[in-house]
């Protein structure tokens, strides 16, 4: 994290969200000569009912306790959904956080024979988008889930990542925005850190995207993705929490196009026999009728 977003969160937090209000959306006349993008400091500190003052503290930092209801006007002159009114309202050093002792991320043993027993693809992500478990099927759609490897990296530093996603523009912004809502107030995590400040360097679609300050959670949904041996898969994507980490599941609708695809690529991706109607591995071929 840099310095200034890490000592002073909330006015990075403002500055970056009150740029992306046009005066338009504010009920201003656009004027002339603007010379930031966005609302100016002070057309927030007039519709949120503050003195231009008071609001010029709260983004240099120089006030870090606003109260609930000052954050509840700023919160609606910049236009936050609920996500990022709660994040908003988060980011005040209303009292001290006792030190958490970071624990290692472990995935249960349980959870690796539920990985086994799937005929989906399926792993285990971190809270920093580390895949820390995967099943064969998972790696046959995309070698990027193979364990060791990190979800949002991969997604913006790997080529062959903007070809898989369908829509990577909107994969990226989500995933940034998710990794920031996952952030929090752990801005002194080592992993956090070492992650962000290894995509500041890399990636300008990340630094563009940081500086956003999107904030909103990454959970179940439905993607297209490309596959460069079957083709395009429409499969819904669910998160599911399992004692610190997170189970991911692809799968498509039953006896759909996708479906199908996926059977087909379980079966290219196993040496072995599999069952057409199920897509699973079976140990020997039935046997001839006489």
């Amino acid at each position: 994290m840099r310095d200034d977003e890490s000592g002073n969160r909330l006015g990075s937090y403002l500055r970056a969200r009150r740029e992306l209000v046009s005066p338009a959306q504010a009920g201003l006349p656009p004027g002339g000569n603007r010379r930031v993008p966005g609302l100016r400091r002070e057309e927030v500190a007039l519709l949120a009912g503050i003195s231009p003052d008071y609001y010029l503290r709260l983004e240099r930092g120089r006030d870090k306790n606003p109260s609930a209801q000052v954050l509840e006007s700023l919160a609606r002159v910049l236009h936050l959904d609920d996500v990022e009114r709660t994040y908003l309202l988060g980011l005040t050093a209303a009292r001290p956080r006792a030190p958490r002792r970071k624990r290692p991320e472990h995935v249960p043993a349980r959870v690796h024979e539920l990985l086994a027993h799937l005929t989906v693809p399926a792993f285990v992500e971190g809270r920093a988008f580390d895949v820390l478990a995967s099943n064969p099927l998972a790696v046959a759609l995309s070698p990027r889930l193979r364990p060791g490897l990190n979800r949002l990296r991969s997604l913006l530093l790997d080529p062959e990542e903007r070809a898989f996603h369908q829509d990577w523009a909107g994969a990226t912004a989500d995933f940034v925005a998710a990794l920031r809502a996952t952030v929090g107030d752990d801005t002194d995590d080592p992993r956090f850190v070492e992650l962000v400040g290894e995509l500041a360097l890399s990636s300008q679609r990340f630094r563009t995207l940081w500086a956003r300050h999107d904030v909103r959670p990454l959970g179940g949904g439905t993607v297209t993705v490309h596959h460069p041996v079957v083709g395009d898969l429409r499969l819904h994507r669910d998160k599911l929490p399992v004692d610190d980490v997170i189970l991911v599941v692809y799968y498509p609708d039953k006896d759909s196009d996708s479906d199908e695809k996926l059977r087909l690529l379980a079966a290219l991706s196993h040496p072995g026999p599999v069952d057409p109607a199920h897509g699973a591995p079976v140990d020997s071929p039935p046997p001839r009728t006489p």
